[in-house]
């Protein structure tokens, strides 16, 4: 991948990464409506005020379980945890791995996220490795390091020779927003 072509959207948790890049997307579609987009984003599922998982949405709009903390089924209970969630391997993999495939006429890709959930996929950190070695922009959120250490898949993302990193906080986050868009559009335009 060329220099510069990963932009990565670090912060801590509730900071706004999914919100930025779901701003910039749409923003970039509403000036461009024939952008080909690929990727996903992921999205709470609140019961009652209460966080009880997340779901996978591509940018097309399909969905998908995450990660819950009810569990429908015997099954789930053998399915890998972060902290009180159960991850859904099987329906991120059938709604996410898809929207990594490379295609010739994709314009960008987009990932939220690359985090602890989503590398429970044995195939997700290789998709997103072969997306590092083309020619096509990725825009991501991955985690901040935690107590000064990185999950290996993002710190791979994290110490890739081609990423640019903004790292949110609540002072910053607006103005990134700004900063964010035209990086990509930047990208873009030479692509």
């Amino acid at each position: 991948m060329a220099s510069g072509k990963c932009i990565l959207i670090s912060g801590s948790p509730g900071v706004g990464k999914t919100t930025l890049l779901i701003r910039v997307l749409e923003r970039l579609r509403a000036s461009n409506p024939n952008l080909k987009v690929q990727g996903f984003y992921t999205r709470e599922i609140r019961q009652e005020n209460e966080r009880v998982g997340f779901e996978v949405i591509t940018v097309n709009g399909q969905r998908g379980n995450l990660a819950s903390i009810n569990h429908p089924s015997p099954e789930s209970q053998r399915w890998p945890t972060v902290g009180r969630y159960r991850v859904d391997v099987a329906s991120f993999e059938t709604i996410a791995l898809p929207e990594l495939e490379i295609k010739d006429d994709t314009d960008l890709f987009v990932i939220d996220e690359v985090g602890k959930m989503e590398l429970y996929s044995s195939s997700f950190l290789p998709a997103v490795i072969r997306l590092l070695n083309t020619n096509v922009p990725l825009l991501a959120t991955i985690p901040i390091a935690k107590y000064g250490r990185d999950i290996p898949g993002v710190a791979r993302l994290r110490n890739h020779p081609g990423a640019t990193i903004y790292t949110l906080d609540l002072h910053n986050r607006d103005s990134y927003r700004e900063r964010v868009y035209s990086h990509v559009v930047d990208l873009l335009c030479k692509h």
